[in-house]
């Protein structure tokens, strides 16, 4: 009886080869052929493979949802600015229906009132020139 790399000859047991990622390979002394214990492991690998990929579609998902609601949320602003808005331009406008309103009547009136209106109207470019002519000198 020959003793060879730890098994009797006769006894042709299988010693453990090696473990290789929970996965044990066994060896037959006489003949090296290679059993794999596999469909166990194979089914452990593709769990962890299947409980990675569906963390990481978790994590994706409230990543999304997290945006979702930050998109809901601006777009809630948004709707409240532009109502805010709607209510400037109304009293714009109103304020501005009224000023038309005066200043036909003020045409409409006597000749005295037509002389003023053009005095003023005159006065306004007059001013409006002497600003632009003060800011162009002091910019320089």
């Amino acid at each position: 009886m020959t003793v060879r790399n730890g098994l009797n000859r006769k006894s042709r047991q299988l010693r453990p080869f090696g473990i290789c990622h929970r996965e044990k390979r066994y060896v037959d002394s006489d003949v090296t052929n290679v059993i794999f214990n596999g469909h166990d492991s194979v089914d452990d690998m593709l769990d962890t493979e299947n409980k990675r990929l569906a963390e990481n579609l978790a994590t994706k998902v409230s990543r999304l949802k997290s945006l979702a609601y930050d998109i809901d949320r601006e777009a809630d602003d948004q709707n409240e600015y532009l109502d805010g808005m709607d209510s400037n331009f109304l009293s714009a406008t109103g304020l501005l229906s009224g000023s038309v309103k005066r200043f036909s009547t003020m045409v409409r009136s006597g000749r005295d009132n037509r002389r003023i209106l053009c005095y003023v109207s005159v006065g306004l470019v007059l001013v409006f020139f002497l600003l632009y002519y003060v800011i162009s000198r002091i910019q320089r």
